[in-house]
């Protein structure tokens, strides 16, 4: 049975990989990610309770760039549960453009907007750590920047009892049954099957 009530919002957040092709003029489109999986399974349960799902996922958002627009994307939208998934182009922007997030200043961040969404709103969280599968190679290299900030929405999660997501070790056991690339061609941005395998995750991560 899932803890989400009878007409509650849900606002997912987070970067491409919640974007996922959203229509930006159309407030309530999903996208063609996890998030229109997530909502179209839980509306195939739970019809009855007219529960609304919004997403406000921007590609290449990092901590940074959701801060900036927490007040419009966030809090304006007043949801009853709030879907965090951000964290791989903090990671990313160090190795591509050598614009670095550090641990502590995505901690910082990913802190003040928790903080920012209960004080405002007193939503019920759910985090998601991000996920880096190791296609092409170098993509193993990552993992000394991406494992601290894992660590970090761990202990976020725990801290403020939110319910979570462990998408970095549910891919690796993914990765066991069938090739990384598979999962996401390019590690980090999933396929259909590596969508699916988010939303069902995420309906387990809310159920009591």
């Amino acid at each position: 049975m899932t803890r989400i009530e009878e007409n509650e919002v849900v606002l997912f957040q987070g970067d491409s990989i919640t974007d996922c092709g959203r229509d930006r003029g159309d407030p309530y489109s999903l996208g063609n990610g996890y998030a229109q999986f997530t909502a179209a399974e839980f509306g195939r349960k739970y019809p009855e309770k007219n529960v609304r799902f919004l997403n406000r996922g921007i590609s290449g958002n990092r901590v940074v760039d959701l801060e900036r627009r927490w007040q419009e994307d966030c809090l304006d939208l007043a949801p009853t549960w709030l879907s965090i998934y951000i964290g791989i182009n903090d990671t990313w922007r160090r190795y591509d453009s050598g614009d670095a997030t550090s641990t502590q200043a995505y901690e910082d961040g990913y802190r003040r907007i928790i903080e920012h969404a209960k004080q405002s709103l007193d939503a019920k969280l759910v985090l998601i750590e991000p996920f880096v599968l190791p296609v092409p190679e170098d993509r193993k290299g990552w993992r000394e920047d991406l494992d601290p900030k894992i660590q970090v929405v761990r202990e976020l999660a725990r801290e403020y009892r939110a319910a979570y997501v462990p998408l970095d070790g549910l891919f690796a056991a993914a990765s066991a049954r069938q090739t990384p690339a598979y999962w996401a061609g390019d590690g980090v941005h999933p396929s259909p099957a590596g969508h699916a395998l988010i939303a069902k995750a995420w309906l387990e991560a809310v159920e009591a």
